[in-house]
Formats: C-alpha cells, sequence, structure tokens
C-alpha cells in the first residue's frame, strides 16, 4: 500500500463513517467500445451514457449524442445502441429517443440512467430550461427499451443545472443520486441523494457528498455512481476540472461520503459508469466517454478487499 493510501485510511479511522473494509481497485487495460458517428468525416460525442442489458438479452446503450464540437445546451436526444455482447460484438445505432420536448420549455436532455423494475425499463434524466436554478429531473418508461413515454409530472426540480441522476435499490427504498449546488444560483458542489419507494414520489434531498470547491457550471461532482463493495459502498465522481478524470470514495454509509475516504486508484475517464457483466463471468467493467473522445470506451475493474488493511491495526 502506498504512503498515501496508509494516510488516506488513517484519517478515515479518525471520521465518520470508518471504512470498516477498504477495498482496492484495479483497472485493467481500456479499448473502443462504441463510436457511435455516421461517418468518420462527421464525428459525434457520445457523453453522459447508461448501458443495461434488455430481456432480449442484447446489450443496450443510451447516452448524450450530438454532432462534434462540444454544445452542452443544444444536446436535444438520446443516443440508443444495442449489441448481442458487451465487448466483443458490433453495436447497432437505432434511431434516437426522447428529443427535448420544447413544447414544455426542455431545451437539452442530459444523462439517462436506466433500470429494470416491475416487468419494464425506468428511464431517469434531467431536462434543461432557460432556468438553471430549476433543473427538472425527469422519468421514462418502456416496455422494450425502444419506445418511451415520459411520466408527468417532472419529479422533482433542483439547481445549478441538476443532473446525471443515478438509482439503486437498498432494502426497501430506491435512492437517486445526482449533482448539484448548495443553494440552487451556485455555492459548494455537491452530490445529493433522494429516496422513494416507489420510483415516483421522492423525497426531499440530503448530502451524500459535498465538496469544498463552489461554483455553478461542471464540478468535481459530476456523474455520480454508487456501487456496492464488501461491506461498504464507493462512490465514483467525475473530476470535471481534469476531464478524463474520476474519483472514487469509500464508505460504510451509502448515505455519506467525505474525503477521508478518497481510494488511491487512477481512474482517466470522463462520466465513468460501472457495469457488472452476470453473463460476462460476472466481471465488473468501468466505461467512459465525452466530448471529442470517439465515443465511449470500455475496460475491466476489479474491486478487491484491501487485505494488507491489517498493517494498520
Amino acid at each position: 500500500m502506498s504512503n498515501r493510501s496508509l494516510a488516506l485510511n488513517r484519517t478515515a479511522r479518525r471520521g465518520a463513517p470508518v471504512p470498516t473494509a477498504p477495498v482496492i481497485l484495479r483497472p485493467g487495460a481500456k479499448r473502443r467500445l462504441l463510436d457511435a458517428s455516421p461517418s468518420a468525416a462527421e464525428p459525434w460525442y457520445v457523453n453522459d451514457h447508461t448501458l443495461i442489458r434488455g430481456h432480449d438479452d442484447r446489450w443496450h446503450a443510451f447516452g448524450i449524442w450530438h454532432p462534434e464540437p462540444a454544445d452542452p445546451l443544444g444536446e436535444d436526444r438520446f443516443l440508443h445502441a444495442s449489441a448481442d455482447d458487451l465487448t466483443g460484438a458490433p453495436w447497432t445505432v437505432h434511431d434516437p429517443v426522447l428529443h427535448a420536448r420544447g413544447e414544455i420549455g426542455e431545451t437539452h436532455v442530459w444523462a439517462p440512467h436506466v433500470i429494470a423494475h416491475d416487468g419494464r425499463y425506468w428511464m431517469f434524466y434531467a431536462g434543461g430550461t432557460a432556468d438553471h436554478t430549476a433543473y427538472r429531473m425527469t422519468l421514462a418508461t418502456s416496455e422494450d427499451l425502444f419506445t418511451w413515454t415520459p411520466h408527468e409530472p417532472v419529479l422533482f426540480e433542483d439547481g445549478f443545472d441538476a443532473r446525471d441522476p443515478m438509482v439503486i435499490r437498498h432494502g426497501q427504498r430506491w435512492y437517486m443520486y445526482y449533482t448539484r449546488t448548495s443553494a440552487p444560483d451556485g455555492g459548494a458542489h455537491q452530490v445529493a441523494v433522494r429516496s422513494s419507494t416507489d420510483l415516483l414520489t421522492w423525497s426531499e434531498p440530503s448530502v451524500a457528498y459535498e465538496s469544498t470547491i463552489f461554483g455553478t457550471y461542471g464540478g468535481p461532482t459530476e456523474s455520480s455512481f454508487v456501487v456496492r463493495a464488501g461491506q461498504g459502498w464507493i462512490l465514483f465522481v467525475c473530476e470535471s476540472a481534469e476531464y478524463d478524470r474520476t474519483l472514487a470514495y469509500f464508505s460504510t454509509d451509502p448515505l455519506r461520503f467525505g474525503d477521508s475516504g478518497l481510494l488511491d486508484v487512477d481512474l482517466d475517464e470522463h462520466c465513468a459508469e460501472i457495469v457488472a457483466d452476470p453473463a460476462g463471468g460476472g466481471r465488473t467493467w468501468i466505461t467512459g466517454g465525452g466530448w471529442d473522445r470517439g465515443g465511449l470506451t470500455i475496460r475491466p475493474l476489479e474491486i478487491l478487499p484491501d487485505v494488507r488493511e491489517e498493517e494498520l491495526v
């Protein structure tokens, strides 16, 4: 274990929550997963994205899809592509889905996240408007991953540029993590979390992680993603000050992460997603994308218990 890791874990012991089972993240070699550009002469980027294995046994990818160069406020549709195998088969690009609905004031749509529940698919995403202090968290559902029906009304509003939802189930409740600022017009960059029992009605937010950085656009809490890891949890966030950089924080409490839990790992991904592939030997993968990145990348990610923790006792 590096001196930095030792220092971080000792710091974690002085704070709360205390990591009782620290982990090691070991990323493998990165390679291209998907380039959804119409042609080499007409490049399109895929930014914040999600991957899910459908009932048709195919993998489906959804994400922000737009011609280069970057134009975040003009991102008005989601890519939909599918493949028989997560890592080995060619991808088929389908018609885009869920265009921004100008009739209700949406100017762009960001960061889809899809889960399967109760016999259908649920896509959570941010609907951007001219008012950056009250972005809308939106839900659409589908029976087949091709035809989507937006849910009305929107789930809730938050700011500044509240976006990047990610939903998991823990116990009897669902939790939605997303990025926002401590005040709607700007402040400390945060990962907020809300809970629900039905995926439709969501609690008021609490703060799962708060950065020491203040601002409005961007920030170090983008693309939050939470996964179970042994006896604890890992929060992944995108550090937008360094475009290709994802940070990981360990905690024993899925609703509270802190800088003391920072893990010592180099993850050079933007808008990272963590994907488990039960059909691929149970392997876990990390994907990335972004502006001017030629689509999506993928590489294996081992999440291992840190047996060397006994050295600190």
